[in-house]
């Protein structure tokens, strides 16, 4: 299975979350405020901002990896099985649900 890249949230992230009408920059990692008809979050907001945004989402990975065949072309294919008689569990439907399946097993 393929690796796939690893996300980390930063203060951008953060920023637009947090106020995303506001106008702000960042360079090399340092916020510059460029409204005066917002109030700047403070650097422990955005903090706790980032850590926020990573944990919701490293939490929702699982939902991701699952990357099912769209729904037309899951009906396409479960048509074209059942036109064809298979029923069972071997049909191209099944496997490739199965495959998605057993490539990204539930967390426990």
């Amino acid at each position: 299975m393929e690796k796939k890249a690893e996300v980390k949230m930063d203060i951008s992230n953060a920023m637009f979350s947090l106020v995303p009408n506001a106008s702000w920059s960042v360079k090399n990692g340092v916020l510059r405020w460029q409204d005066e008809s917002v109030t700047q979050p403070t650097d422990a907001e955005i903090d706790a901002e980032v850590i926020r945004l990573q944990a919701e989402y490293d939490a929702t990975q699982y939902q991701r990896d699952r990357q099912y065949p769209s729904i037309g072309d899951q009906l396409d294919t479960l048509f074209h099985d059942m036109t064809a008689g298979k029923g069972s569990k071997d049909g191209e439907w099944y496997k490739a649900i199965e495959q998605v399946k057993s490539d990204n097993p539930k967390p426990e």
